[in-house]
């Protein structure tokens, strides 16, 4: 559906007829109660929603409420405005632009997206009732009018989020013919397909244009491929999005499409619905309400009608839009929809929000721009240099190619695609799921993770953590040794309690599952104390012994929960009552205490002793209960009593006996510690972003590590909540971040957000965990995102690069792991295909400045680049860590580069030459065989191929074979000390004698890959016609050896003295 629908549209879907069409449109009448649902405590057990075939009278004045209607709410002629919609309207239409100018590639206004990251200003939650439903032009009790809501449709569009505008696909398949080597290799293409027009004997020409042509159409295909994979953001917002909604429009309760709910709306929503639209409650019946989507609290939050914050996040009259009512039941005004709502505010903030390129893309790009330079440097100088020569233009043309050919390892993006790939590959079989191939080493150079705890850190399950009784504390974990006994009498009546006041349930068909991970109906503290108390004892079996008899359910309140029970074997016994709550509330009911199973009176030392264990277990974050219990007298509430629920008729404000605490909390994922642990000494600082309390933040941080017990308060640590990072400043939050230790909490989305960009203003590469729906600008912005497979939602797994598939924090160390693996041996790769540059380049500057015949064309360098040099290259990716790989310190993306000055030197000057030499003696050994010296060959190039004159005694057919057959040994040579190079490149410091061979088979595999294919190119029949080879004589092939073992020596030497002498000579020039 589009942002703003036309009038006639609208009207179509208020039509009110019965046909299919109005049907699609999500119109659905529904009969109502005489008497207001919330007035009848939520009884809707029957009230089913039936479809009325009756057209909805749109005439106020003619309704069967009459002048009543016109007087509850003023008809559309005499509204005053209609400002809060039109307000809506036009954050929309600059939402719209926003997004438009982005996809665009045009500068989107800083303003305007600073406006976003700014928090949503939200009033309606501390109005007066009577003043908000006057603003919104409604009425408590009858709702609006279809006409008034047929207006306000028009003008705030549809209750849905606005997609973005797409980018054709067609021209983003285009554009990656414009990146990269592409430009210059379509160039190349271009000349040789103009080379072929004016010579079409020269068929060289015409190969040459399509196989440049080729290799960037396979590589765009691929990256376009790659590309689309994660173009998918607003799909995960989709999903959260209702289908239906209840509401009341003049006094008539409907079942209406979700999308045609607008502002003023009085709704209902029920347990086990997605809420339809920001609203504020004006009736609520025990609703609760699950936000660990917006804010990162596991356990539901109970909403009332009262206002109590000015934080919209944290008042409890407030309900957000997507989020699920886990209980009960409530009534409200929608206050905003669509792209208005909190959630339409993330979706649009994670849209614009600008994605940083990875370290990996930035290396590459500034490797490409620069092999680009050179190339057409080259390419230019030595045109002219021919022209001034008078060297005929198509044969400069043959050398410019030639030129851009040599310069541009074609074969480069290919080995960086296939290396990334196999990362990928292995990380995925450590539950590591990689959407964008070059996040793979983007983790390996992260300085800074900014952590989630709900879900990420933690299990986003409540457990029972410790229980206080008998006076003592105890350690809960029914896992392993508790240090509690079950059989002392004061556990047993605690145990009593956990599972008599209790309705949580195990569902169905879960024997075999381990109790703490079978799925459970009924909330958070419930189903732990149910947990808990399974392995004791089967509390499905346990609860039928004592049959409940009467019940008050918790609400805030009276903030406790109460049960009455008999004993099912002993029908003489009087009736329990046992109650749990708020430790306060529980407390000041008790007279006496539990004490090994005796009652003693309460004194002020008990009740210090109580207040001390309550804290206690609130500053470590965990949430406490008390719990209590109480024998009713048998003559006055015999079995057969009537007890009053609503008005009680029984005791439940005093007389109680004080049973003991239990506290729980959201535990770490096993594996936690250790990863952190682990990324500490990796020079990994790990920042935990929560929109959780401060105290359970602080205390689940030092749980794990993040935060070292006293840092906070000896200024080496801090803890941040959200509304201080409301008041900070740029300068103060980027000197925040400087310290060793950071906890945020009670964060916002945008929140997390700003701290993300100050962190990489700090110079960090930065990676984000997250998995709730207010993680995802985060996640975008970050270099890395990381979402979880299980828990987290869809709109966070399509916002991150990449995602833990187990949820487990510690496989991010692998991850880190693998990310500093691929970028060493991503060095050794293109240190491997950088070397054969210099014998690929020099033929043609000895063709152009001394004359001599081509010694290589430039097919058979896209033979080497594409062909022998590919897999080995590949093969490096195979490489296994070096042993201190995870106690370095992040790389430094300033100054350790992927292609550093250093490598260059080492490729190009040293190994490079090397080889170059090993091709020219090649070369001019089987000219010499021909009977022609070097020395005779300079200046002969335009000779050479006269095919009118004879040269050197010989005819220009027997000239051309003994050309081929130098150009084939040229390549031979190349091939051959490819080898010792492929060897030296597998490690970087180590010997080869130390590293051996058989940890990498594929690397071997490589070695014959190369020699197999460069003999099918000289000795296969057509191939090597094609190419332009000759068969070669065996003696051809051992020329180059020597070169190959020099290479092999004069690396071994260069290693040993790089491990004797550190930061010596040899490390700071040749060390790359």
């Amino acid at each position: 559906m589009t942002n703003k629908q036309s009038s006639s549209d609208v009207e179509g879907l208020y039509d009110g007829n019965t046909s299919s069409d109005s049907k699609k449109k999500g119109i659905e009448l529904d009969s109502m109660s005489e008497n207001d649902p919330l007035n009848n405590n939520f009884d809707f057990e029957n009230d089913d929603l039936v479809e009325e075939n009756k057209e909805p009278n749109m005439d106020l004045d003619r309704s069967e409420h009459g002048s009543q209607s016109s007087n509850y709410i003023p008809e559309i002629k005499r509204t005053k405005s209609y400002e809060l919609a039109t307000k809506y309207q036009e954050r929309r239409q600059k939402l719209n632009r926003l997004r438009e100018l982005k996809l665009k590639n045009k500068k989107v206004d800083e303003g305007t997206e600073d406006d976003l990251k700014k928090e949503l200003e939200i009033d309606e939650h501390k109005l007066d009732l009577k003043n908000l439903l006057k603003r919104l032009e409604t009425d408590e009790e009858r709702g609006l009018t279809h006409e008034i809501a047929r207006h306000k449709l028009e003008v705030s569009g549809p209750n849905v989020l606005t997609p973005p505008k797409k980018t054709p696909k067609f021209f983003k398949f285009l554009k990656e013919f414009t990146g990269g080597f592409a430009l210059l290799l379509l160039a190349g293409s271009l000349l040789s397909g103009f080379g072929y027009a004016l010579d079409t004997e020269a068929i060289d020409y015409l190969y040459l244009c399509i196989v440049l042509f080729l290799v960037v159409f396979i590589t765009a295909c691929f990256s376009y491929y790659q590309q689309a994979k994660s173009d998918a953001i607003m799909e995960g917002f989709k999903k959260l999005v209702p289908e239906f909604a209840l509401v009341i429009r003049e006094g008539e309760q409907q079942k209406i499409d979700s999308t045609l709910v607008v502002p003023g709306d009085i709704i209902v929503v029920k347990a086990g619905s997605k809420v339809p639209a920001d609203f504020r409650i004006l009736k609520t019946d025990n609703f609760k309400v699950d936000n660990s989507s917006l804010t990162g609290e596991s356990e539901p939050v109970a909403r009332s009608a009262e206002c109590t914050s000015d934080n919209p996040l944290e008042t409890h009259n407030l309900a957000f839009y997507s989020t699920l009512a886990n209980e009960g039941v409530a009534k409200g005004v929608v206050i905003r929809t669509g792209d208005a709502t909190l959630i339409g505010h993330i979706a649009s903030l994670t849209i614009v929000t600008k994605t940083a390129p990875t370290p990996i893309h930035i290396e590459i790009n500034k490797f490409i721009h620069l092999i680009s330079y050179v190339a057409i440097f080259l390419g230019v100088i030595f045109f002219g240099f021919g022209i001034s020569i008078k060297t005929p233009w198509i044969t400069n043309l043959i050398f410019c190619i030639g030129i851009i050919v040599a310069n541009v390892p074609e074969g480069l993006l290919s080995t960086v695609t296939v290396s990334l790939t196999l990362t990928a590959k292995r990380m995925s079989k450590k539950f590591v799921l990689v959407k964008n191939l070059e996040s793979v080493e983007t983790l390996g150079s992260t300085s800074v993770i900014c952590s989630d705890k709900t879900g990420t850190l933690t299990q986003n399950r409540m457990t029972v953590a410790h229980l206080w009784y008998d006076s003592r504390s105890y350690n809960a974990d029914t896992r392993i040794d508790h240090r509690f006994n079950q059989v002392d009498p004061s556990f047993q009546t605690l145990f009593d309690i956990m599972a008599l006041c209790n309705n949580a349930i195990f569902l169905p068909d879960q024997q075999e599952v381990p109790v703490l991970k079978r799925k459970t109906d009924g909330d958070a503290s419930e189903s732990a104390l149910l947990k808990f108390c399974e392995p004791i004892k089967k509390v499905k079996e346990y609860r039928l012994d004592y049959p409940k008899v009467a019940e008050i359910l918790f609400n805030s309140k009276n903030k406790y929960q109460l049960s009455i029970h008999s004993d099912y074997e002993h029908e003489n016994r009087p009736l329990k009552v046992v109650m749990k709550g708020a430790p306060e509330r529980i407390i000041d009911r008790c007279s006496h205490i539990l004490i090994e199973g005796k009652r003693e009176k309460i004194d002020e030392s008990w009740i210090q002793k109580f207040h001390d264990a309550n804290n206690s277990f609130g500053s470590m974050g965990e949430r406490v209960l008390g719990f209590c219990t109480m024998e009713l007298d048998p003559e006055q509430y015999p079995h057969d009593f009537n007890f009053n629920v609503v008005k009680p008729n029984f005791p439940v404000d005093e007389g109680f006996t004080f049973v003991g605490l239990v506290s729980m909390i959201d535990p770490p994922k096993p594996g936690v510690r250790e990863a952190v642990a682990n990324c500490h000494s990796s020079g990994i600082k790990i920042i935990m972003v929560t929109g959780d309390q401060a105290i359970t933040a602080r205390a689940i941080a030092e749980d794990v590590g993040i935060l070292t017990r006293g840092n906070v308060e000896n200024g080496v640590g801090i803890v941040v909540t959200g509304s201080e990072l409301k008041e900070m400043s740029t300068e103060e939050l980027d000197e925040i971040i400087q310290y060793d230790e950071i906890v945020f909490a009670r964060t916002s989305p945008q929140q997390k957000l700003i701290i993300v960009e100050a962190c990489q203003r700090a110079g960090h590469v930065t990676a984000v965990t997250g998995d709730g729906t207010n993680d995802a600008p985060a996640l975008k912005k970050a270099d890395i995102g990381v979402a979880m497979g299980i828990g987290g939602s869809d709109v966070a797994k399509e916002a991150a690069n990449m995602i833990l598939l187990d949820d487990n924090f510690a496989s991010i160390v692998n991850g880190v792991e693998e990310g500093r693996l691929i970028f060493d041996n991503l060095k050794k790769s293109i240190a491997y295909t950088l070397t054969s540059n210099i014998p690929e380049i020099t033929p043609f500057l000895t063709f152009i400045t001394l004359g001599l015949p081509l010694p290589l064309t430039t097919l058979m360098i896209l033979c080497i680049d594409l062909g022998t040099d590919l897999w080995p290259a590949i093969s490096l990716a195979y490489e296994t860590a070096e042993t201190d790989i995870m106690k370095r310190l992040p790389r430094n993306s300033k100054t350790e580069r992927l292609v550093s000055k250093k490598m260059i030197s080492f490729t190009y000057l040293q190994i490079g030459m090397i080889q170059a030499l090993a091709g020219f003696a090649c070369y001019f050994v089987v000219f010499m065989d021909y009977g022609i010296k070097p020395t005779e060959l300079f200046f002969k190039n335009t000779k050479f191929v006269d095919k009118n004159i004879i040269l050197f005694g010989m005819d220009y057919e027997e000239r051309m074979l003994a050309l081929r057959t130098a150009q084939s040994a040229f390549l031979v040579s190349i091939v051959i000390v490819q080898w010792a190079d492929l060897l030296i490149s597998k490690t970087r410091r180590l010997s080869l004698f130390q590293q051996g061979l058989k940890n990498n088979k594929a690397l071997i595999s490589g070695l014959v890959f190369e020699t197999v294919l460069v003999c099918l190119f000289i000795y296969l029949p057509g191939v090597n016609r094609v190419l332009g080879a000759e068969p070669l004589k065996f003696q051809y092939w051992l020329v180059a050896i020597p070169f190959s073992i020099l290479i092999f020596l004069y690396d071994e030497a260069r290693k040993y003295f790089l491990r004797k002498t550190a930061n010596g000579w040899v490390e700071r020039f040749t060390q790359y």
